[in-house]
């Protein structure tokens, strides 16, 4: 019993902000590598940004400096903080999670064994 929700997508204007959440139910998470992933129609999954258990950070080059990726365990959620937003930052977001060694770094899709349903963010020009 894992468990994973994403929340916070919407329509937002280009150079606005949206902060997605992830929330982990049925089992704990806090030490899990989380990891955060997009897709739009007709495109392969797009590894966006991970978090460890131990609150190391990774994110694509096409993200860095606009999202960041944070994690409170007490509350056994994964934020994604995206500022700066681009329409090609359209797509529906997934977060996904594979217990792993605490500082494993994961940025390939089918490395993430659960999966939540995913968010839509539409980001308008």
């Amino acid at each position: 019993q894992v468990q994973l929700v994403e929340s916070g997508g919407g329509l937002v204007q280009a150079g606005g902000s949206l902060r997605l959440s992830c929330a982990a139910s049925g089992r704990t998470f806090n030490m899990y590598t989380m990891g955060w992933f997009r897709q739009a129609p007709g495109k392969e999954r797009e590894f966006v940004a991970t978090i460890t258990g131990s609150g190391s950070t990774y994110l694509a080059d096409s993200v860095k400096g606009r999202f960041t990726i944070s994690r409170d365990n007490d509350k056994n959620t994964v934020y994604l903080q995206m500022n700066s937003l681009k329409p090609e930052d359209t797509a529906v977001y997934y977060c996904a999670t594979e217990r792993v060694a605490t500082y494993t770094i994961l940025v390939v899709a089918t490395q993430y064994s659960v999966w939540g349903q995913g968010t839509q963010v539409t980001v308008s020009s």
